[in-house]
């Protein structure tokens, strides 16, 4: 079996641990004082890991050389959706218990509930068209469109920090990580597009 079937298994397996940990905590009444705000917290703390995570892939690719890696991504995208739909459904269900017209205002006047509804409705868009079948019909688009990936993380992680109201350490790594991984990839294109314009220019000219 190669190696990457064997690490996107393992993956797969460990990205269900907090979902089955959340569980057992139910199940044994261990939610805290405070249960709906410690399913909030743990559902959307690891939606926004998940989502970091995801941008690491291809930095990783693209430094590293090992290009199987990439595989991964998709699975590591579709955990922080999973994670990301918890996190909306506990606002959903038991914060407001399907009442529409306070969710819409709950929407309108706090901020970080319009960015984390903003965020939920774009990873929504993401996972949708992570089929095969989605490549294929949207073509170049298909890429254009995944690109809100990296507009997903930015108001995620504002999200976050207007939800916490403080700056806890946690939302400190992810911040860094973030501002690497965007940084990365602002980088990444700026070099590839230096690299091809002379490319281009010197087509230009031998077609002169």
């Amino acid at each position: 079996m190669k190696p990457i079937v064997l690490l996107k298994r393992a993956i797969f397996a460990a990205a269900l641990i907090p979902a089955a940990a959340l569980a057992a905590d139910a199940y044994r009444g261990e939610l805290t004082a405070n249960p709906i705000e410690y399913i909030t917290h743990t559902t959307g703390d690891w939606a926004i890991r998940f989502l970091i995570i995801t941008l690491a892939v291809t930095p990783i690719r693209r430094v590293t050389g090992w290009n199987p890696i990439i595989q991964l991504r998709r699975m590591l995208g579709l955990f922080a959706f999973f994670y990301a739909t918890l996190h909306f459904l506990t606002w959903f269900v038991l914060d407001w218990f399907f009442d529409f017209r306070q969710m819409v205002k709950d929407i309108a006047m706090r901020p970080f509930i319009t960015l984390g509804m903003a965020t939920f409705v774009m990873l929504l868009a993401l996972a949708v068209t992570s089929t095969q079948g989605s490549i294929r019909r949207l073509g170049r688009r298909w890429t254009q469109l995944h690109r809100l990936i990296y507009v997903a993380a930015c108001t995620a992680l504002f999200h976050f920090w207007l939800a916490r109201k403080t700056v806890v350490p946690q939302f400190q790594v992810l911040l860094v990580a973030g501002v690497v991984l965007l940084g990365f990839r602002a980088w990444w294109t700026l070099r590839t597009r230096t690299r091809a314009r002379p490319r281009v220019d010197r087509a230009l000219g031998a077609e002169r």
